[in-house]
């Protein structure tokens, strides 16, 4: 399969990324060893201007449309909330108006923080796959360019943070990586193979959002009716055919875990990292505590691929349970 980029063409990116995010640290935290029995390697992108991977990804798709297309009147996108912070930020960065249209019952923190950025918010759908829907005949409507949650310049971006990792951490024999619609696995798929490395990389799903799984599975894209996971960057009803592809050929296997064990995935990193993950930030390392057994004597990776859990989840799961998710009509 051909890849989606070079690494000229990534080392190129890294330019317009650095605009907005550092590099982030990856550390080997010395507690997840005593608790697990193997070596744990944690990429921290909750250390981001956004708090999550994603404020790698609109400033890179937003900055080559310009270079293409020239320049847009204003961008618009669907989002359960890192994907849009991200694209907010860009947008200001770059001076254009935005506009993101969220679910129903969304995570306030993340909509308060996207209209801190600048957006114009409009809430629309009872879950993303809805929203993406409006935000797509909202673009249609305003002429305002529509910012996808995956494109080839989307998972170019995202995968500074893979380059990044395996070049602290080139013995890493498995990474773990939450799957939502699938830019953060795509992009670690590819600069592996681009490297050439061995890795081993196990994308995970929700029980409640096994659409990429089932989809896996049965060799061809299958939706779900719905997506009740309190892990919301991972909410995916409806999967992208381009991601699907990379995933089927790049993982031997889709790890699943339950919102339960998620749950008991933020209390241990935040009891051995003292970093706050969300529900999607804490998957990694709930796949990884299913195989930790058989991960003796080898070196794992989890991305925390962000920490924005809302403040009443927070509290819910940090004094031992498990926040319930209830879909909106």
């Amino acid at each position: 399969m051909t890849a989606l980029f070079t690494l000229d063409d990534l080392e190129a990116a890294f330019p317009i990324v650095r605009q907005l995010v550092p590099e982030t640290p990856s550390y080997a935290w010395p507690l997840l060893k005593e608790r697990f029995g193997l070596e744990i390697a944690v990429k921290h992108e909750n250390h981001t201007p956004i708090g999550a991977f994603k404020a790698r990804s609109s400033i890179v798709y937003i900055q080559k449309h310009i270079e293409e297309h020239g320049r847009p009147s204003g961008v618009v996108t669907a989002t359960r909330g890192n994907h849009g912070q991200s694209m907010a930020l860009a947008a200001r960065t770059l001076g254009l108006p935005a506009t993101i249209v969220v679910p129903e019952g969304n995570a306030e923190g993340k909509n308060r923080a996207m209209k801190a950025f600048g957006a114009d918010l409009v809430i629309d759908g009872r879950d993303f796959d809805i929203s993406r829907r409006t935000a797509e005949r909202l673009a249609r409507e305003s002429g305002f360019l529509m910012v996808p949650s995956f494109h080839r310049n989307i998972v170019l971006g995202v995968a500074t943070y893979a380059l990044e990792f395996f070049r602290a951490h080139d013995d890493l024999d498995v990474v773990y990586v939450p799957v939502g619609m699938g830019s953060g696995a795509c992009g670690l798929i590819t600069v592996r193979d681009l490297l050439g490395l061995k890795t081993e990389i196990v994308p995970v799903v929700t029980e409640n959002a096994p659409a990429y799984r089932l989809s896996v599975e049965a060799g061809k894209i299958v939706t779900t009716e719905t997506a009740a996971t309190f892990a919301d960057g991972m909410a995916c009803r409806e999967p992208v055919q381009a991601a699907l592809d990379i995933l089927q050929t790049g993982s031997n296997r889709i790890a699943t875990v339950t919102d339960d064990e998620i749950a008991a995935a933020i209390r241990v990193l935040f009891a051995d990292t003292h970093n706050l993950a969300e529900g999607a930030g804490a998957a990694a390392l709930a796949a990884l505590i299913q195989d930790a057994p058989k991960l003796q004597g080898r070196k794992a990776g989890i991305i925390l691929s962000g920490g924005n859990l809302d403040e009443t989840a927070m509290q819910t799961v940090l004094t031992g349970g498990t926040p319930v998710v209830c879909i909106p009509g």
